[in-house]
């Protein structure tokens, strides 16, 4: 068995193998010569104090003692068993399909948007300021939103199912194997595209089916059992139905809605995103004139509670970049994203404030369960008149939001199709505004110098989660009134980010199993 050895080192001491290697042979007192292996198995920073430390976990293989092995998965072959359409390429459907195939069930992935290769031409037209695809964007394609905006792979429950294996599957399909260890995994939006293509790669060879450019526009449904779909005149049938369609498929909750398959409004969050350098946060929290190169760039995760709701970061992107993540001309949508090196001179956040049915509540009448949806809309439909031609989208400095004065100018900014300078405080919903200026006003007194004229605000930050939830049984994971639809991810509500809708998604396939075979 390998020894498990933990150091606190300077970030110098932890950037190079050779020097912590030799630590941890001291530590438990071998030469460092009789050590076949070091292998960090988590690695974390700890710059409360002045002086910054890097806490690395080591397991220490001696001579003579076995190694572990590369991460290795052995997929069997399903052409010809029986089948399960999953609705939605993204980490939930994507996991599901690969946990089908170990159970043996041929997966039928059907994906509005198109591949990794053929989105990245959509998104750079958006960046253009060009025409946008709705099927095709930041939201929707081959590998889900999570592709082109940013990558972490952190998650704060780790009882949705196995982390590690989800991490080790990543691995197995070409991410890097530090995120086995770090203690905030990210993989890239540089990196996660060829990723998808050898999760795709996998699913085709073991037999499963792939196919782009299929929208769906309703379901089979017979006496009560959903038995396939339907896209176009085109019909695909096969034993159970999974819904991974992603917080953005506003059309699937709308079908559900007119076939009268029951959804229900929940709360959930909507904001703005916020910019700075990324030499100021590294200066607030590393408390250092500059960071060096043995730290990375610096990231924050703040939360406070204002008039009884939530006020807080999300989707934190060091080095990052802002990116319009509409799926329709009419309105105007920002996220984040970062790659590998997280090497941009800006860091960017969401800084959202919890929506709750009550604030939409005058939507009712008219919209039902729909409400949100349609309270989502209207924030972002605001946001798109306030902005410019294309994807230009309405900004503001952020000590002037905070102050509610106009800024006449903006800093320079990561967001490539442009910015245009907006009182944001003025046209959001007050509740909204209100909460995110006293939100600032309080992250800027536990991070000095954050609220700065430095730093700007843009808009918006809408799509944070689903604003409706699909239901489905607590014990067979099934929609409550329609046997054999498994809603999953986001979109269905039970999940946010990569990693929980992949283990969701790995959850659901089970119960997919289970259906099946009952």
């Amino acid at each position: 068995m390998p020894l498990t050895v933990t150091l606190q080192l300077t970030p110098k001491q932890a950037a190079d193998a050779e020097t912590y290697a030799a630590l941890a042979a001291q530590r438990i007192g071998i030469p460092r010569s009789d050590v076949a292996l070091v292998r960090v198995v988590k690695r974390s920073i700890d710059a409360r104090q002045r002086q910054i430390k890097v806490n690395l976990s080591l397991e220490i293989y001696v001579d003579r003692e076995p190694q572990p092995g590369p991460v290795a998965f052995d997929y069997p072959q399903v052409a010809g068993r029986t089948e399960a359409v999953i609705v939605g390429a993204g980490p939930a459907g994507l996991f599901a399909a690969l946990r089908l195939i170990e159970l043996g069930i041929k997966p039928i992935l059907l994906e509005r948007g198109r591949d990794v290769s053929a989105r990245k031409r959509d998104i750079a037209q958006i960046n253009r300021n060009g025409a946008v695809d709705p099927d095709s964007n930041y939201a929707f394609g081959e590998g889900g939103a999570g592709t082109f905006s940013d990558g972490k792979l952190f998650t704060r429950s780790k009882k949705r199912g196995d982390y590690n294996k989800a991490l080790q599957t990543l691995v197995f399909h070409g991410a890097s194997p530090e995120i086995l260890f770090e203690a905030h995994p990210h993989i890239g939006t540089d990196k996660l595209p060829g990723i998808i293509r050898n999760i795709r790669r996998t699913i085709v060879e073991a037999g499963g089916e792939i196919h782009f450019e299929r929208r769906i526009d309703d379901l089979e449904i017979r006496q009560g059992r959903v038995c396939g779909v339907r896209c176009g005149d085109e019909r695909i049938e096969g034993a159970a139905v999974i819904l991974a369609t992603g917080h953005s498929a506003r059309d699937i909750y709308e079908l559900l809605h007119r076939r009268g398959v029951r959804i229900e409004a929940k709360a959930f969050a909507m904001g703005v995103r916020i910019e700075h350098p990324q030499a100021l946060i590294d200066r607030i929290q590393y408390h250092l004139p500059e960071r060096g190169e043995y730290l990375p760039a610096a990231a924050y995760s703040l939360v406070c509670q204002q008039g009884g709701r939530g006020v807080y970061s999300f989707c934190m992107c060091p080095g990052g970049f802002i990116v319009p993540a509409l799926t329709d001309a009419a309105q105007s949508v920002v996220n984040g994203m970062s790659p590998s090196g997280r090497t941009s001179p800006f860091a960017n956040s969401g800084l959202v404030t919890e929506i709750r049915p009550e604030d939409f509540e005058y939507l009712r009448a008219e919209w039902g369960e729909l409400a949100g949806l349609r309270y989502q809309q209207l924030f972002e439909e605001a946001a798109r008149r306030h902005g410019g031609d294309g994807q230009i989208a309405p900004a503001q400095r952020v000590a002037d939001f905070v102050a509610g004065r106009a800024s006449t100018s903006l800093p320079k900014s990561s967001y490539i199709p442009g910015l245009t300078p907006s009182r944001l405080d003025r046209w959001m919903p007050e509740t909204i505004a209100a909460r995110l200026r006293e939100g600032l006003a309080t992250f800027g007194r536990r991070m000095r110098g954050f609220v700065t004229n430095d730093a700007l605000v843009a808009g918006v930050e809408s799509r944070t989660s689903s604003p409706v939830r699909i239901p489905r049984d607590p014990a067979t994971l099934m929609h409550p009134e329609v046997s054999g639809l498994f809603p999953t991810g986001e979109g269905a509500g039970y999940a946010g980010g990569i990693i929980s809708a992949a283990l969701d998604g790995e959850r659901i396939a089970d119960a997919v199993k289970t259906y099946i075979e009952s």
